[in-house]
Order: structure tokens, then C-alpha cells, then sequence
């Protein structure tokens, strides 16, 4: 299975193909077939080196990526879940060594995947997991009442962006 990765740090272009095994879903397990992934500012630092110290006892190759959207292509055994295999779905990664995001196909616990939201396409849905999540919570922590003012920085970004839709829509 392909994946995309970095061997050593540095300037995007350390990013490279590479060969990642064959992955399988065990019990309380779906794996997804990845059609996108989104590019985070964690997954720029993981690439450029900032996270180097915290990944000082794992081998690379470091596979980066936090969310993404696919297709359900298999469902491990005594999983419990109302998904079904070629359901579009989302879901939340913690990228660590070579289990990130940016690869053909990723074994994930059931409850880090969830039904993707209809009429996007899988691009879309890929922003949504950790930065609409992000947003979610910034605001519940604001905790601000109806007609109260919010000041959004970055809204150009997928966060501002989130927080911006959520807060006008409250």
C-alpha cells in the first residue's frame, strides 16, 4: 500500500511516496479507503521538523495527516456500528510514525470514524473532523449569549472559516 511520507525532515518536497503494509481491521475496527486528506498546521510541523523530539524513539518513515474522508471498505469482526462497507464516512486521526492520514487506506477504533455529511465531496468533508471539532469548542468555551460580538482572526483559514458558520448560525 502507498502512502506519503517523510524519511527526514525539511521543506515539502522530503514528502515522498512510499511503501506503507497492507493494513486489515480487527475487532472495533473499520478500515477506510482514503479519498482525501486535509493539510493541518500539525501535519506542517510534524514535516519541518518541530515535532522531531517527540518522535525521537519512532523509526521513521512519519506519515502525517489528522483527518480524513473515504469510503468504508472493511469492517473488523464483533465491530458494533451502524456503518456498512462502501458508506461515505469522516474521521479523526492521531498521526503517530507511520499511522497518519496521507495513505491509501487506515485502520481506525469505530469511534473515530463517523457518516460523512451528504452533498460534499470528499475534499470537503476532510476539513471537517479536527477543525470544525476545533471551532465547536472554542465557542462553547467563549460560551457567548445571543447578539454578543465574536472577533475572528485567520477566518480565511478552515478554522476561522468554522467558527465564523457555527457562530452565525447560533
Amino acid at each position: 500500500m502507498r502512502g506519503v511520507g517523510v524519511l527526514e525532515f525539511g521543506a515539502p518536497d522530503v514528502l515522498q511516496v512510499i511503501d506503507l503494509p497492507e493494513v486489515h481491521a480487527g475487532p472495533g475496527e473499520i478500515r477506510v479507503r482514503v479519498h482525501a486528506a486535509s493539510v493541518n498546521p500539525t501535519d506542517l510541523m510534524l514535516r519541518n521538523g518541530s515535532r522531531a523530539e517527540a518522535l525521537r524513539e519512532i523509526d521513521p518513515p512519519y506519515v502525517p495527516g489528522m483527518d480524513i474522508a473515504g469510503v468504508i471498505d472493511e469492517i473488523g469482526p464483533e465491530t458494533e456500528t451502524d456503518l456498512a462497507v462502501d458508506t461515505a464516512v469522516i474521521a479523526m486521526v492521531v498521526p503517530v510514525g507511520n499511522h497518519g492520514a496521507y495513505r491509501e487506506s487506515i485502520v481506525l477504533s469505530v469511534d473515530s470514524v463517523v457518516r460523512a455529511p451528504e452533498g460534499f465531496s470528499h475534499a470537503e468533508a476532510s476539513t471537517l473532523p479536527m477543525n470544525g471539532l476545533t471551532a465547536r469548542q472554542s465557542l462553547d468555551q467563549l460560551a457567548l449569549g445571543s447578539g454578543q460580538t465574536i472577533a475572528v482572526t485567520g477566518a480565511a483559514g478552515a478554522y476561522g472559516g468554522y467558527v465564523i458558520q457555527i457562530a452565525k448560525h447560533e
